[in-house]
């Protein structure tokens, strides 16, 4: 009868690398919803976005920057304004970048090996800071270019609108996935579990049978790694 050890490893990641992955999923959606959105800046009668205008039929007359009336009600693509432009490029960017960024999250989340880890998330950590660079020169490039022609809005009170604060929570997440990623207390536990196998040989006459019976023993030793 002979007995042999078989020791098997199970990797443990632990959450904090894995929350930096849902805020980059987060930050995809609630860029999406920013850019499509008219709802940056509202007055009475008025909201704009990055793509589109709308106005409303009763809206006080004259309309912001003299917008002529005989264009039909809604929504209208944006005004031909170089800082609107410039911000929605910017967001376009924050948004691929930070695809990019939760994608090579996901392949750090993936691979097994502690220095090939390290090296996803450091190209991870500089995409998502490439993204809130351009986030945050969006969001305040449009209100401060905005208040600069304030004069031909014929309105007296403006006001941000909800698409607004959501592109600020995209920034938000954009900073959480960041420092969680630049964390390093951490880390993964793996757990080395001990199987002990007996092995029975058994001859007679002609023939040989071999037969095996397997005991688990709770053996458990903790070994921590950086992710």
């Amino acid at each position: 009868m002979a007995q042999t050890t078989v020791i098997e490893t199970v990797t443990v990641v632990r959450p904090l690398k894995l929350i930096a992955f849902i805020c980059g999923v987060m930050v995809i959606l609630l860029m999406i919803i920013g850019i499509l959105s008219p709802d940056w800046l509202l007055s009475v009668g008025w909201r704009q976005g990055l793509l589109s205008h709308c106005w409303e039929r009763d809206a006080p007359k004259p309309l912001p920057f003299n917008f002529p009336t005989n264009e039909p009600e809604g929504c209208l693509p944006a005004r031909k304004v170089t800082y609107i432009g410039i911000a929605f490029w910017f967001c376009i960017i924050c948004l691929i970048t930070d695809i990019c960024a939760t994608i090579l999250t996901l392949i750090g989340l993936r691979v097994k090996e502690r220095q090939e880890k390290i090296k996803w998330y450091k190209f991870a950590v500089i995409s998502m800071a490439l993204s809130l660079s351009f986030l945050l020169g969006a969001l305040i490039i449009y209100p401060v270019c905005f208040a600069a022609e304030l004069n031909l809005g014929n309105r007296s009170l403006w006001e941000f609108g909800w698409a607004y604060g959501v592109v600020w929570g995209a920034a938000i997440f954009l900073i959480g996935g960041i420092v969680l990623l630049l964390c390093d207390k951490e880390s993964e536990e793996i757990y080395y579990k001990e199987r002990k196998v007996v092995r029975e040989d058994v001859t007679g006459g002609n023939g040989s049978m071999l037969g095996h019976a397997n005991n688990h023993h709770g053996t458990l030793r903790n070994s921590n790694h950086h992710a």
